[in-house]
């Protein structure tokens, strides 16, 4: 009997091992295939650039990552990529604002203020790209983040329907890194899970199309 329950154990133990990696080698798989530079994302006729969040320091300047984002959307802007720049991050409070320390560093780098948009309950990747479609009425996009970070970012929004390239940010290895690589290994396997629910929101908020004005999210 006890050898029967240890096999057992064995048995699910390995199932469960290998079924998170291959959820995980799945997830970077099909983001891969989406992964382009610049040049290729100026054919793409996208609805807007996707700036997803990261943290902002107590003196509203953008972390090292963060501003690898936003810069890497700014070339993007300049490049024709789009026209319409969607920062959505965490604005969990009055004393914690991502999106507009992002809409102040775009403008204060010559970006037209009615061109950017904020998003200012992307508190993380699977809301920020489900608001995007839901409230931005965005069809199609194009990412901008870490390459880590892109992989899940595209399977989400291939879940969702959305038509979605990205362009990755690395340009330095960032400071705890392998610790950011470990929480993503588990955050795909988590958005494997939500996105295979599928279950829609009920959502009261009034839609703000990113086709108009992005001072009204001001």
């Amino acid at each position: 009997m006890v050898k029967k329950v240890i096999y057992i154990s064995v048995i699910f133990i390995c199932t469960f091992i290998v079924s998170i990696l291959g959820i995980n080698v799945s997830i970077v798989s099909l983001g891969s295939d989406n992964i382009i530079g610049i040049d290729e994302a100026k054919d793409k006729n996208v609805d807007c650039i996707l700036v997803l969040g990261a943290s902002v320091y107590s003196n509203l300047t953008p972390s090292p990552m963060l501003e690898d984002r936003l810069l890497k959307s700014i070339e993007l802007y300049n490049a024709g990529v789009s026209n319409r720049l969607l920062m959505s991050g965490d604005h969990r409070s009055d004393d914690y604002n991502e999106v507009q320390t992002m809409k102040n560093y775009a403008i204060f780098n010559n970006i037209k203020s009615s061109d950017i948009f904020m998003d200012h309950y992307g508190i993380n990747t699977y809301e920020s790209l489900y608001r995007a479609k839901h409230i931005f009425k965005v069809k199609k996009l194009v990412i901008v983040t870490q390459e880590y970070h892109l992989y899940r970012a595209l399977y989400i929004a291939q879940k969702l329907g959305l038509e979605a390239y990205g362009v990755p940010t690395d340009v330095i290895v960032y400071k705890d890194q392998n610790k950011r690589d470990i929480r993503e290994f588990f955050a795909r396997i988590k958005a494997f899970f939500t996105t295979s629910i599928k279950a829609e929101k009920k959502n009261n908020e009034k839609e703000i199309p990113i086709t108009g004005n992005g001072d009204v999210t001001n």
